[in-house]
C-alpha cells in the first residue's frame, strides 16, 4: 500500500460533500465543517448527531447568503459530486460507497470512504490543538489505517504536553469537538489507562454534556447501564470493547463489585475506560463507590457529572421542583428504603427516584408525618423518551392511581404543590423538550 502524505488543507469556504447520514458520516461531516468547508449532506435519513451539527451549521449558512439546504433528504446521485472538492462516503452500504469512491476518483476528488478506509484517497486522523497548532497522527499507509493505535499515541502525545505545557487545549473549548479528539479531564499517556465517570442523563443525547460527548467518543471500553442514553452506541467504533452493566427493578446480573472489578481490570491494561451512568454519578449511582474502588487501586479516576432526573424529568413535565411562594426547596431520595423525617410537603418538593413498586408504604409513611392525604403528586414515566408520560395523583391515592394507570419503570414521584403546574405551560414545555437534542 503506498505512503500516506500528512499535509494541511484549506477548505474554508469550499464546497465538500458527505453521502451518508449516520455516525460516521457525522464524524467526517464535523471533520470538515471544523476547517470551515461549505458542507452537503446527502442521505434519505440522518443521525442525531448529525442532525445536531446541521442545526448548528444552518445559522452560519443563511447569514452568508446560503439559500441551498445543507441536507438533501434523498439517496445519492453522480451529480452530487459536481463541483465539490472533497467528499465522504459513508452510507453503510458498500456499493454506495464504491461507486462514490470511483465517481471521485475519475473526478480527481479526494475521497473519505467508511468502512475501507484501505480503499479511499484520504484517511482521517487522530486530532488535538495546541495553542495555535493542530497535530494530526496518521497511520503511514503501510500497513493500512490504524485508527485505535493512531488515537493512542495522540494521547500519549497529549499527556507529555500537558505535563509540560498549559497551552494544551481541553476538548470543552474546542467547538464542534472531533470524536477522540481530547479525551475528557486530564490527560495521561495511554499505556496507564484511566476511568472516567460520566453522567448521561436522563437518557437523551441532546442532554449529555460536551465533556461527556467527548470522553465517549474517545474510549476504549464503554461499561453502560440500562439508563444510560443507547444511541451513543452509535458513537463509539467496532474496535471498542462494550461492556452491559444494566440493571432493572430486582434483576441485577451484574453485581456492583464485579462492575468496580471491570474498571479497574480494564484500566490496568492501560485502556482509556469510560464508565457511562444515567443520570448523574453521584445521585445514586454509586459513582462515589465505583471512585473508592479505582482510586484504591492505584487507577486514575475522573468525574463527568450529568443531568441528574430528578430535575430534568419533572422539568420535561412542567414542573418546577422550586417555585416562588409554593416551594421553597426540595429533597432527593430513592424510594427503596425509610424515607426518614422529611419537611412537609407543603412548602417542600419530594422526588422520589425508583420505587414504584413501594409507593404504598411510602404515602403511608408520608401522611404518618403530617403530610395532608390531598397532597398533589405526578408520576412521570420515561421522562424525555418516547413514551413519557405524566400521571397526576394525590399522596392517600397515590399507589391505587399508579396501579390503575398502568405505571412502569423508569419513573420518578413528585409530591407537593408544584405538580399542580404540570398542564400550566403543558405545549410550551412540550415544544422545549422536543427541541432538545431532537
Amino acid at each position: 500500500m503506498p505512503a500516506i502524505t500528512p499535509i494541511g488543507l484549506r477548505l474554508g469556504s469550499l464546497p465538500v460533500a458527505v453521502i451518508g447520514g449516520g455516525p460516521v458520516a457525522a464524524r467526517r461531516a464535523r471533520l470538515l465543517a471544523r476547517a470551515g468547508a461549505q458542507i452537503t449532506v446527502i442521505a434519505p435519513e440522518v443521525c442525531e448527531d448529525m442532525a445536531e451539527l446541521l442545526r448548528s451549521l444552518e445559522f452560519a449558512h443563511r447569514t452568508a447568503g446560503g439559500e441551498a439546504p445543507l441536507w438533501r433528504a434523498r439517496g445519492f446521485t453522480p451529480t452530487d459530486l459536481d463541483g465539490v472538492w472533497m467528499v465522504a462516503a459513508a452510507t453503510g452500504n458498500s456499493e454506495v460507497d464504491r461507486e462514490v469512491s470511483e465517481l471521485a476518483h475519475s473526478l480527481r476528488v479526494f475521497c473519505f470512504k467508511g468502512g475501507d478506509a484501505a480503499g479511499a484517497s484520504a484517511w482521517a486522523p487522530a486530532l488535538l490543538s495546541h495553542g495555535d497548532t493542530t497535530i494530526a497522527v496518521v497511520s503511514s499507509g503501510e500497513s493500512g489505517p490504524r485508527p485505535t493505535r493512531t488515537a493512542r499515541l495522540r494521547d500519549a502525545i497529549a499527556g507529555f504536553l500537558r505535563a509540560r505545557d498549559s497551552n494544551l487545549v481541553d476538548a470543552g473549548a474546542v467547538p464542534d469537538a472531533l470524536p477522540g479528539e481530547l479525551p475528557a479531564g486530564p490527560l495521561t499517556p495511554a499505556t496507564q489507562g484511566r476511568v472516567t465517570l460520566v453522567g448521561g442523563g436522563p437518557g437523551k443525547t441532546g442532554l449529555l454534556t460536551l465533556d461527556a460527548r467527548d470522553a465517549i467518543r474517545s474510549a476504549q471500553v464503554l461499561v453502560i447501564d440500562r439508563l444510560a442514553p443507547r444511541a451513543v452506541l452509535g458513537w463509539v467504533g467496532p474496535e471498542v470493547e462494550v461492556v452491559d452493566v444494566g440493571k432493572s427493578g430486582g434483576d441485577h446480573p451484574v453485581s456492583q463489585s464485579e462492575i468496580n472489578a471491570i474498571l479497574v481490570d480494564r484500566a490496568r491494561t492501560g485502556k482509556n475506560v469510560v464508565r457511562l451512568k444515567g443520570g448523574d454519578p453521584y445521585v445514586f449511582g454509586r459513582g462515589g463507590e465505583e471512585l473508592d474502588a479505582c482510586r484504591a487501586a492505584g487507577v486514575e479516576v475522573f468525574v463527568i457529572p450529568g443531568v441528574t432526573s430528578a430535575v430534568s424529568v419533572p422539568a420535561a413535565a412542567g414542573i418546577p421542583v422550586t417555585h416562588r411562594g409554593v416551594s421553597r426547596g426540595f429533597t432527593v431520595l430513592t424510594a427503596h428504603s425509610s424515607l426518614g423525617r422529611l419537611p412537609l410537603a407543603v412548602d417542600h418538593t419530594l422526588v422520589l427516584l425508583m420505587g414504584t413498586a413501594q409507593l404504598d408504604s411510602i404515602s403511608h409513611e408520608l401522611i404518618a408525618q403530617g403530610n395532608s392525604p390531598e397532597t398533589p403528586c405526578a408520576l412521570i414515566e420515561d421522562g424525555f423518551g418516547p413514551r413519557q408520560r405524566t400521571t397526576p395523583a394525590t399522596l392517600g391515592t397515590l399507589a391505587e392511581t399508579a396501579r390503575a394507570a398502568g405505571v412502569r419503570p423508569p419513573a420518578i414521584t413528585v409530591v407537593g404543590e408544584v405538580t399542580l403546574r404540570a398542564d400550566v405551560h403543558a405545549d410550551l414545555h412540550r415544544e422545549v423538550r422536543l427541541g432538545v437534542g431532537a
